[in-house]
């Protein structure tokens, strides 16, 4: 690893300037990590990018990845062909009488499927769509809604894949004793600032008292005028629907059954998290557990085939392969980042401000500085821990009041980074432009933040 210096800012700056300016996420992400390579070593840019992008398609939680979010894709498109889903939109509408009550009951099921942020925002999005094109809501406002109710929801609750994770690294990192990772890690929740003001801002959004404005508020305009499949982008005056990246998402609806049954739909979500929470929250053997249980009960329907059924789920596998490609290219970018030193550049830059007082703020402030540039929420916790707990053991800060600011970081990165795994998969699921929906989010998780900071000045 390099000597930590202000060039470790660069790639991250790369990244979010070409992300913007070409709309193309992965090429954004991978130019910033030779960037980050030509940086540490001009030399072996070839060598280190091979080696780099290697360790990221060996490591376990990359595979995770790709099976998970290619299920879900699966499960999906089998979802959406039985008319399970059409269904599901069909009665909801009979709830529904305009734009804030299809967005309030976006919300509503994001408050209920608070198992895994994944499972959150493939499945929310994907199920309320239909809803709220009928009332003219922009696909980047339900994003956005979606995105709101993932991780600043999963972090809130203790029965969730983030405090199972969370949990487990307070336990190797000794600031929980062994088996008491969860209940440290609810001592924190009251602290978890973000996650809260996450949560009410998008409230108050959608109820009409924070106003739309900026690129929020020009694609509201834009969806009153224009289809989701061919609404134009917010940054440009001209852009087609394979560019919008829903045609993907759109074709799986072309021939669901008219006749679908609700129940089919239903059962299959409640099953999911049903085993994930059977399973001690693992979201992939619910995962599995589900596809089994719901293809054995298609087939004794007769709904089709089971050659069209497996057809089907590798259609939805492949709808999911710009999302986990995005989430690839920000490993390898992560580890680019690692490399030359950004996160011990970021955090000695600010260690003269970690007094007692000042601490959760600064902590909250370097670790969403980090998530940000990085697009791993996970993996900065994970980082930070040992560097930032004992500072806050040395100078004698409250315990849950820093955990609660990483925690809060964590779920800050998750939902404002342009290429973090959260952001790319409440895009997919809701239909919309990744940088579109990275881009109109990101004023409100702005407020959202600062309401966290003067928080965790005020209890420090």
């Amino acid at each position: 690893m390099l000597e930590p210096s202000a060039l470790s800012l660069l790639p991250p700056a790369v990244v979010v300037v070409l992300a913007v300016v070409l709309r193309r996420p992965i090429l954004s992400l991978l130019v910033g990590a030779l960037v980050g390579l030509l940086i540490a070593d001009p030399k072996q840019i070839l060598t280190s990018f091979a080696s780099t992008s290697l360790k990221v398609m060996t490591d376990e939680t990359i595979g995770w990845l790709i099976l998970v979010c290619g299920g879900f894709g699966a499960l999906i498109a089998l979802l959406v062909r039985t008319g399970g889903a059409s269904a599901f939109g069909t009665l909801a509408l009979k709830y529904t009488r305009g734009k804030r009550s299809s967005l309030l009951m976006t919300f509503c099921l994001g408050l209920v499927i608070f198992i895994d942020d994944y499972l959150n925002a493939l499945t929310v999005g994907e199920t309320m769509k239909r809803i709220t094109d009928k009332f003219k809501v922009s696909r980047e406002m339900l994003a956005y809604v979606v995105d709101s109710t993932a991780a600043p929801i999963c972090v809130l609750v203790p029965l969730s894949t983030w405090a199972v994770f969370f949990g487990g690294l307070l336990v190797d990192n000794g600031i929980a004793e062994e088996g008491q990772g969860i209940a440290v890690y609810m001592q924190a929740i009251p602290y978890m600032f973000y996650a809260w003001f996450a949560v009410l801002t998008v409230v108050l959004v959608i109820a009409g008292v924070i106003p739309t404005f900026g690129p929020m508020k020009k694609a509201e305009q834009l969806a009153l005028t224009h289809a989701p499949s061919l609404e134009p982008a917010l940054y440009t005056e001209v852009q087609t629907a394979d560019e919008y990246a829903v045609k993907a998402a759109e074709e799986h609806f072309e021939d669901a059954d008219p006749k679908g049954k609700l129940y089919n739909f239903l059962l299959p979500i409640i099953l999911l998290v049903a085993f994930t929470v059977y399973f001690e929250i693992d979201v992939y053997k619910g995962l599995l557990a589900t596809m089994a249980v719901t293809l054995s009960f298609y087939a004794l329907q007769k709904l089709m085939s089971f050659s069209e059924m497996i057809e089907r789920m590798l259609d939805g596998f492949k709808s999911m392969i710009p999302a986990i490609g995005t989430v690839i290219a920000a490993f390898i970018f992560k580890d680019v980042c690692d490399l030359i030193g950004l996160p011990q550049f970021v955090i000695g830059s600010l260690s003269p401000y970690m007094t007692a007082g000042y601490l959760p703020a600064v902590v909250f402030v370097a670790m969403s500085i980090l998530a940000f540039a990085t697009g791993s929420s996970w993996g900065i916790f994970a980082v930070s821990i040992p560097i930032v707990m004992p500072l806050a053991t040395a100078v004698d800060a409250n315990i849950p009041l820093v955990i609660g600011a990483l925690l809060s970081a964590s779920s800050f990165g998750s939902q404002a980074c342009f290429y973090s795994d959260s952001t790319v998969l409440a895009a997919q699921g809701s239909g919309c432009n990744l940088i579109s929906h990275a881009v109109t989010q990101l004023p409100y998780t702005l407020i959202a933040a600062a309401l966290a900071i003067i928080g965790f000045l005020l209890m420090a």
